[in-house]
């Protein structure tokens, strides 16, 4: 169905199978190393942490894997979700640009963590998993995983960065609504997250802080938790792949084709999941579009890090990958925008940006929250700090075509509302926030921290 904007699929065009990117990557997948031998890791390890159903879907090369009917029929609670042209952003632009935005606020729980957070529960249960622990910066992964495993009977306990806790108190409230256990990291519950409190009792806690605390608890808990990641690895990214191949058949159903495509990246989940479809499309059948990765300036992975090996957590348990990367070290600043502050990104959205087939940019924290509060003004959502980068990148490719007079099409994710994130834009509208570009020599610093492992 088609109405004036909005382009609507019903529900039986939810995709049977979740696009996976390894199966057309220009250069081979880099290996997972074992953060203590630095080998390769076998699936035994990953199975400390992940159900081995899971394990098998990380490694498998298969273009296409299916999406269970179980999860399928939980996605129809949201899914699919509407494309909409942005037609009162256009004229408040006064741009030739045609602009596009999937819409994955409206999920249950606000955002798209949802898309992935349902299979691995569903995965999990499968597997005969009783409990699951996982880490959140802002709390969208979080709630997205209570809600799942809500609907799967299974417990689940949230170590949230602690800045995002205090910041976002009513995200909290949600997954304890929906029977989870939500602990602000660093917290006294881990070994390493005693460690972190002697060292700074005011710690701000950071992602890679909060994964090393779920990763312990699920690995020291003698196989009766497993651990749940909601970004980086490339079963999240496959799972998420149900945006943009919805999106193909809208856009399909507009009568045009992106030039631009744009998504906010922290981890890369979101972004992965509208992007890689268009990916598949220019690696397999010669389209051209261009795929641009959006990361706050206090937190440039891809515009400052290094495309090298790091651990996946701050204390350095978690296996090792081939990624961008600020060292697993890094300390973020506390800005809105808690789910971009991971120190690394998803090895597959790595290596794309690695080989030029994603371009990466930077946004400010100021330039983005006056994105967002333009977007709202236009089109009526009140998107995600998160969101917001990818707003502020499409907003300045449509100024750039009044400025030339070009017709392009953009099309970006909007990957959730911000509804639970209204301290941050009291803030903006006070003239309370202010503009951090993260140090180069921060960057070197961290370097030094990196594993030795040995490449070719």
């Amino acid at each position: 169905m088609t109405e004036r904007g909005r382009f609507l699929l019903d529900e039986t065009r939810i995709p049977k199978a979740w696009y996976n990117v390894n199966a057309d990557l220009p250069t081979p997948p880099t290996p997972v190393l074992h953060p203590g031998t630095m080998e390769p890791v076998t699936p035994e390890f990953l199975s400390v942490l992940f159900p081995m159903n899971i394990v098998m879907q990380e490694v498998t090369q298969e273009r296409w894997v299916e999406v269970p009917e179980p999860v399928r029929d939980i996605y129809r609670l949201w899914r699919p979700t509407p494309m909409i042209r942005a037609l009162r952003l256009e004229k408040a632009l006064d741009t030739p640009a045609h602009i596009y935005f999937k819409n994955e606020s409206v999920s249950p729980v606000g955002s798209h963590k949802a898309n992935t957070a349902v299979p691995q529960a569903f995965y999990n249960k499968e597997a005969g998993t009783k409990a699951l622990t996982t880490e959140t910066g802002a709390g969208q992964w979080g709630t997205a995983l209570a809600m799942a495993c809500n609907f799967f009977d299974l417990d689940l306990e949230v170590f949230m960065v602690r800045v995002s806790y205090h910041q976002k108190p009513y995200r909290r409230i949600i997954m304890e609504n929906y029977g989870a256990h939500v602990f602000a990291s660093p917290s006294d519950r881990t070994h390493f997250g005693r460690k972190m409190l002697e060292e700074d009792e005011d710690s701000p806690g950071s992602l890679g802080i909060a994964i090393s605390e779920a990763v312990e608890t699920a690995a020291t808990s003698g196989g009766t938790k497993k651990y749940s990641l909601g970004s980086v690895l490339g079963h999240v990214m496959m799972h998420q792949t149900v945006i943009g191949l919805e999106a193909l058949e809208q856009m399909e159903m507009a009568g045009e084709y992106p030039d631009v495509v744009i998504g906010c990246a922290g981890g890369g989940s979101n972004f992965a999941g509208f992007a890689f479809p268009f990916v598949h499309r220019n690696l397999t059948e010669g389209k051209k579009t261009r795929i641009v990765a959006v990361e706050p300036a206090s937190c440039p992975t891809l515009t400052k890090g290094r495309y090298t090996f790091d651990y996946g957590d701050a204390a350095a348990m978690a296996p090792i990958v081939k990624m961008y990367t600020l060292g697993h070290t890094f300390m973020p600043p506390g800005i809105h925008a808690g789910g971009l502050r991971y120190h690394g990104m998803a090895p597959t959205v790595s290596a794309l940006v690695a080989c030029g087939q994603i371009e990466a940019r930077t946004a400010r924290q100021l330039e983005t929250f006056e994105a967002a509060v333009r977007f709202s003004r236009a089109e009526g959502i009140i998107p995600a700090p998160e969101s917001a980068h990818a707003i502020r990148a499409a907003i300045d490719e449509a100024l750039k075509c009044r400025e030339t007079g070009e017709k392009k099409v953009i099309a970006f994710n909007l990957s959730g509302h911000g509804h639970f994130d209204m301290t941050a834009y009291q803030s903006y509208h006070h003239g309370l926030l202010e503009d951090f570009e993260y140090p180069d020599h921060a960057v070197e610093e961290a370097m030094t921290h990196l594993p030795d492992v040995k490449e070719g």
